[in-house]
């Protein structure tokens, strides 16, 4: 699952006719009911169930009401609308409705200026995950906190995430090994920084992401002369 899902969701619904959280078709409900009964919007009596701390039985069948949503905020804002949030459901007493608020992130290791260092890149930048139970009173906290643009969904119904998807992001966040983040593309100058042929400027023919490889052509004696390295061992012009 990967941001372009995201977007296709919105983009399906928009398709449909169907005015989509936070976008310009988007009207807001009277006062602070985001849904009604006849949406079928969950009752009170889930109130005060226990939630559950660990991201990773997120995909397991709930024992309440409780799903993930998405969120979605301007790309850029998401730490901030997390902290936010958090604030809100401790001042607000909230605990019990909105258990946890994700952004689902990855490490990645870059190559700059000639130094390798672990960055954390966002998932969907723009999107914020947030497990909850979903109703008039819950809506409103979430959707009126302040960055927040809307709820992916239809209509004025949040669409929740299903099991597998939640499984799966979370699968993605958990990996033991940081990916390498390609700067450069192919046909791209590029700088060999290890190995023996280090400080070549080459230029990219090739990228191999499932074996992390890539194919340079550097000149020998006015000829190209493929070179395979790893990412990591060249860095872009």
């Amino acid at each position: 699952m990967d941001q372009e899902y995201l977007e296709n969701r919105v983009e399906d619904a928009e398709e449909r006719g169907a005015a989509v959280p936070g976008s310009a078709q988007f009207s807001e409900p009277r006062g602070s009911a985001g849904l009604s009964a006849s949406q079928g919007a969950p009752s009170d009596a889930t109130r005060g169930a226990e939630a559950s701390g660990d991201p990773s039985d997120s995909g397991a069948e709930p024992t309440d009401e409780r799903a993930w949503y998405v969120i979605h905020c301007y790309s850029g804002y998401e730490n901030k609308v997390k902290h936010n949030l958090e604030q809100r459901i401790e001042t607000m007493r909230m605990q019990d409705k909105i258990f946890q608020v994700v952004i689902p992130t990855v490490e990645e290791i870059e190559v700059k200026d000639g130094k390798r260092r672990t960055v954390e890149r966002r998932v969907f930048p723009g999107y914020v995950l947030v497990q909850m139970i979903l109703d008039d009173e819950s809506w409103s906290v979430v959707r009126n906190t302040p960055g927040v643009t809307g709820f992916v969904g239809m209509g004025n119904r949040p669409t929740p995430l299903r099991p597998e998807e939640v499984q799966a992001i979370m699968k993605r966040m958990e990996a033991e090994a940081p990916r390498v983040k390609v700067t450069y593309r192919t046909g791209q100058k590029v700088r060999i920084i290890d190995g023996p042929f280090r400080d070549f400027i080459g230029v990219v023919d090739t990228i191999d992401e499932e074996r992390t490889k890539v194919r340079v052509l550097v000149s020998f004696f006015g000829r190209d002369t493929p070179v395979e390295l790893d990412f990591l061992q060249v860095e872009r012009v």
